[in-house]
Order: C-alpha cells, then sequence, then structure tokens
C-alpha cells in the first residue's frame, strides 16, 4: 500500500513538472510568425510617451565594445547619420512611435516623437552581487542600486559575458518586466550571448541549432555579442514602451502576451524562413551585414517589428 501509495505521489509530481516545462516553455501552442496572423490589441494600459530616460547598469566586465555598440544604438534611435544612408535606425522607431495611434484620444497623423535618452550609468566590475542573477533576490537590488528611488527612469540590466540572469535563454534574450514592489515599475534585462545561449541568443551571427539551413551572418560591429544584444535589446525596448506596465499594446496568443518583435522573432529581412534572417545588405569593406544604419556612421542588424499600419511583420 505505501508503495503503490509513493508510486502515484511520484507519478503526479511528474505530470506536474512536465505540464510546467509545456506551458513555459511551449506558450500553448508553437507560435510561428512566418504563417500565423498577429494582432495586436491596446488592453487599456498606458505605454511610455515622450521623453524616455534609461538608467543603464553594465553588471560585470561588459567590455567597452558592448557599451558602444548599445549606447550607439540608443543615440541612433532619434540621430540619423548625417550622411542619410538608407535605411535609418529612426525609421525602425517610428513605427514604434506609431503605435500611439492605437491609443484612445490619439490624434489624426504622425505620431509625436518618443524620445530615447540614457541619462544615468553605473558599472558595476565587482561582481557584488555574485554571477546568477534572480529575479526576485537580486534584481530589485540593482534596480534600487541603480535609480536611488527615481520612478522616471527605465532600468535596464545588462549581463557581463560571466553572468546568468535568471528567465533568459530559455526563448528570450533580453526581456521587459515588473518589478514586485508595492508600486510596480518597468525594467528591461539584456543577457550576454558569449556563453548564455549562444544557438539562440547569439543566432543569427552564430549557427543556429542543427538542422538550420540559413546563412550565418557577420556581425555588424565585429563583435558578435554586442550586436546580438543590441537585437535583444531593441526587442525589449520596444515591448516596453508599446506596453511598460503588461496591460497596454500586445499580442495574446494562447498563454503568454508577446511585444511588437517578439511576434516577429527571428525576421530580418526579405524572405526570411526558420533559420534564416531573411536578405540584408553587406558593408563592402568589413563583410558585416546590416539592415540599418545609425548616427556616426554605425550600422544595425535589428529585428522586424509588427507594424500598426499594415497589420503585419515590417523590417527595414
Amino acid at each position: 500500500m505505501g508503495s503503490s501509495s509513493l508510486t502515484t505521489r511520484l507519478l503526479a509530481l511528474a505530470l506536474s513538472v512536465s505540464l510546467l516545462f509545456t506551458s513555459s516553455s511551449g506558450h500553448g501552442h508553437s507560435w510561428d510568425p512566418y504563417t500565423d496572423k498577429a494582432k495586436m490589441i491596446h488592453h487599456d494600459g498606458p505605454m511610455l510617451t515622450g521623453n524616455v530616460k534609461p538608467a543603464l547598469m553594465w553588471y560585470g566586465d561588459c567590455g567597452k565594445d558592448i557599451k558602444n555598440t548599445m549606447r550607439n544604438f540608443i543615440r541612433s534611435l532619434e540621430l540619423p547619420g548625417k550622411d542619410h544612408l538608407q535605411p535609418q535606425v529612426t525609421r525602425w522607431w517610428e513605427v514604434v512611435e506609431s503605435y500611439q495611434a492605437m491609443m484612445p484620444g490619439a490624434k489624426p497623423g504622425k505620431s509625436p516623437k518618443i524620445k530615447v535618452e540614457v541619462v544615468k550609468q553605473l558599472t558595476n566590475k565587482a561582481y557584488k552581487h555574485g554571477k546568477v542573477l534572480t529575479l526576485q533576490a537580486h534584481i530589485p537590488i540593482l534596480i534600487e542600486e541603480l535609480t536611488k528611488g527615481d520612478t522616471n527612469v527605465l532600468p535596464v540590466i545588462v549581463a557581463a559575458r560571466d553572468v546568468s540572469i535568471q528567465g533568459l535563454c530559455n526563448g528570450k534574450c533580453a526581456d521587459h518586466l515588473l518589478t514586485e514592489d508595492p508600486k510596480p515599475r518597468p525594467y528591461i534585462i539584456v543577457g550576454n550571448p558569449e556563453t548564455e545561449c549562444p544557438e539562440e541568443c547569439g543566432w543569427p551571427f552564430v549557427p543556429a541549432k542543427p538542422g538550420s539551413k540559413g546563412p550565418v551572418l557577420k556581425p555588424p560591429s565585429g563583435n558578435m555579442a554586442a550586436d546580438a544584444m543590441v537585437i535583444a535589446f531593441a526587442s525589449a525596448l520596444a515591448d516596453a514602451v508599446t506596453n511598460p506596465m503588461e496591460n497596454g499594446i500586445y499580442h495574446e496568443n494562447s498563454a503568454t502576451p508577446m511585444g511588437p518583435a517578439a511576434v516577429c522573432k527571428g525576421i530580418f529581412g526579405p524572405g526570411a524562413a526558420p533559420g534564416n534572417p531573411g536578405k540584408v545588405q553587406t558593408d563592402p569593406k568589413t563583410g558585416g551585414n546590416f539592415n540599418a544604419h545609425g548616427n556616426n556612421r554605425k550600422r544595425f542588424l535589428l529585428p522586424a517589428i509588427w507594424n500598426p499600419a499594415t497589420k503585419a511583420c515590417w523590417t527595414l
């Protein structure tokens, strides 16, 4: 009797674990951005508009390539290159800004600008809280250290190559989340693909998992981690702006909300298919692949984004 009862309990435990894994990794059904039709819906919550003020924490030794590439991308959201080469990062950001037209009371015409300007940076090379950061124990402390209670800034925690952040790797390489404080606030975490899930988070600059037939691209800055982290951060930033409090604008699939770039994951240019990023440009001097020109002659590979005007995934 005891043995039978134990067996029953073990089977029940195994089933519950199996169901938990399925719901968290399978998202109810396997969302396919190449065939499924996304529908972004406003759920009555706010957007971030006007001035968005990221405060960046470089946790660990992130290196100058990652720092410079991410900062250049943020500057490029509103500052086009002086030579006006096309397409520009500013055009990608205009699609994010256009989500304001979905808000109640929006005025007709072009949506107002959303200015993104880094207002603070903090470097923690001492790994003060260890090299494995959890959302409950460590991230709230880091946010407080970074912001000093200033709720007008958007905290962004960026990991070095030897740091793991809970919740990343399994389907997400960066994420927009809310703190669990009595007054929740949005923040962004960005993982580093040098050692954390390079096949997923470093793609398309590293070979994808076995079976993929698409080409491996060359990072436009020459640094795989830096350019892959821009892709992940751009996706999380678009999500944070359109859905800061998790009740804004997002697509509801059967289990989890998905933001403007998440519903178009894996698409970087025309002809994209599973494992194939699509057709993008190549720098004739460096061989780096990109689809957007930025400020100071920098080039970036940016993810496709759901366009409210066409109601479909759109890429530069």
